[in-house]
Order: structure tokens, then sequence, then C-alpha cells
């Protein structure tokens, strides 16, 4: 195994602890290697707002993979790399199709220049929305922006993901118009403690963490790769690296589809497989 052979890992539940955090030994493994040329990275659904804090005491020497591969994250510059975005002409059909189901999203847009990327919301928060919000203020590379008039006048520039929750019934008839809607890549899933709470994520034309992989690996000239996941949502990257590795943790239908599966997510099981894989095939 080469100094070109790009590893992918999936944070949350897969490389992030129980107290979703990378434990120590991850971040001195993975550190540790980078630093000596391995191409190691992660893909998440996450933004570098909360990506960045997590990754603090992490040191890797590529792209980040974020917001489910909507855009690439250079660390050391802090800005967005090849970003997709959601195009004029599918806003102005879409924000119509949210109000008359009378939910209001939240829209992510990236900044002409500078790494804070701005939320805007109009409308009054749900309870649900509001936690969304209370749990993401503070963050640096974040901010939401309320009640704005920007925020109200659509199509942004810039807008690389629509996001929005709320009651099934009111999510159902959005989701499916826009699952047909080649202009968009759409996510629509139920909370996993409230199965009357939905979300929904709409990103630009093409967005998947497997496109993502297969434009870094690309990119840096790979000549293989190794992604390590634990959800649904992991299975399209695995399925187009040359080796897909599932933690124990993994949901049955992963493990399944997975090349060989490692230890959980509780033993810093991905960074000793790369350290593992890298000994043996040096």
């Amino acid at each position: 195994m080469d100094k070109k052979h790009l590893f992918v890992t999936d944070l949350d539940g897969t490389l992030l602890n129980a107290d979703s955090k990378v434990s120590q030994e991850s971040a001195d493994i993975i550190s540790s290697l980078s630093r000596e040329g391995a191409l190691i990275t992660v893909a998440t659904a996450r933004t570098p707002a909360t990506v960045e804090p997590l990754l603090c005491e992490t040191a890797t020497s590529i792209p980040a993979i974020v917001m489910t591969g909507a855009a690439m994250w250079d660390r050391k510059e802090k800005r967005y790399i090849a970003p997709t975005l959601v195009t004029s002409e599918a806003i102005t059909d879409i924000m119509p199709l949210f109000a008359r189901n009378k939910i209001n999203p939240f829209i992510y847009v990236l900044p002409a220049e500078g790494s804070v990327m701005t939320v805007y919301h109009n409308g009054i928060l749900t309870n649900a929305e509001q936690r969304f919000v209370d749990d993401r203020r503070g963050l640096q590379l974040k901010h939401f922006c309320l009640d704005s008039t920007r925020g109200a006048e659509y199509p942004i520039p810039g807008t690389i993901l629509i996001f929005a929750m709320g009651p099934r019934d009111r999510l159902d008839p959005v989701a499916r118009q826009l699952k047909t809607d080649k202009r968009c890549s759409v996510s629509y899933y139920n909370d996993i403690f409230n199965h009357d709470l939905a979300y929904i994520e709409i990103f630009g034309p093409g967005v998947s963490k497997a496109a993502a992989v297969k434009r870094l690996a690309d990119s840096l000239g790979a000549t293989g790769i190794t992604v390590y996941g634990d959800n649904l949502n992991d299975l399209s990257m695995m399925q187009i690296a040359d080796e897909g590795v599932a933690v124990a943790n993994a949901v049955p239908e992963l493990i399944a589809a997975a090349t060989r599966t490692i230890g959980p997510n509780t033993e810093s099981s991905v960074a000793r497989d790369i350290m593992r894989q890298i000994k043996i095939h040096s």
C-alpha cells in the first residue's frame, strides 16, 4: 500500500467515539501518519463549523469532504473547495413549495470571501428549530441570521443547502415532489428519537459522499481507496471504494456490504486499522 492510497472515514459513529469526540489515541495516530505523508481524511454530513472543533487535535494534510459531499474544505487555508450550489432556478421553485406546506427552511449560504457560512431562517421557530439553532450558536465558522430581509429575498447567491425539519405530513409532499427533480440531490429521513419529526436536506445536482470521494481521489492521483463507515449514508462511498470497512457498531446492512469489519467506534478502531494497513503494506 503506497503513499498514494486514500483512506476516508465517516465521523459520527465511526471515527468519533461514544462521546462524539476523536479519542486522543485516534488523533495521535492519524496526525503522525498524515505528517509522514499518508492520505487520510473525513467524509461527513457536518459543516466545517463543527468539523474543525472535532478535529482540532487531529492533523490531516488533504481536504475534508463536508456537507455530504457538497463541498470540500481546505483545513489549512480555511476555505471551501469546489462547492456544488443549488441553482437559482431550483431555489425559485423549491421555496414556494415549502411555503405551501407551511414549512420555513434554513438556507445555508457560502461566503463570497472568507470562511464563515451564513444560515438564514425567516418565520417563527418551532421548538425543534429553536433547539437546533441554540445548539449551534457561537460556532466560529457558522452565523445564524434570523428574520432578515436578506433571508426572504431568494434566490440567495451561494446557496449550498436548503434544510428543513417538521411533521412528516407537511414534509412528505415536499419530499415526493423533489425526489424526482434532477436539479436536486435530496435526503429525507426521520428523527431517530421522535418519529413524528422528519428532516429534509436539498443539495445541488449529483451531490453524494461517493462522488466527492471519487473527485478527491482523482485530484490526488490516488492508486486505491479504503472507506470506513457505520450507517446507510456511507454505503454509496463504500461501493466505489477498493475496500469498504464497517465498524462493529455499524447497521447490519452496512456490515453485510462491507469488505470486512473491524472493532467498534469506542476503541479507536478506524485509526488503529489505518495504521495496521499501512504497516502491513509498506
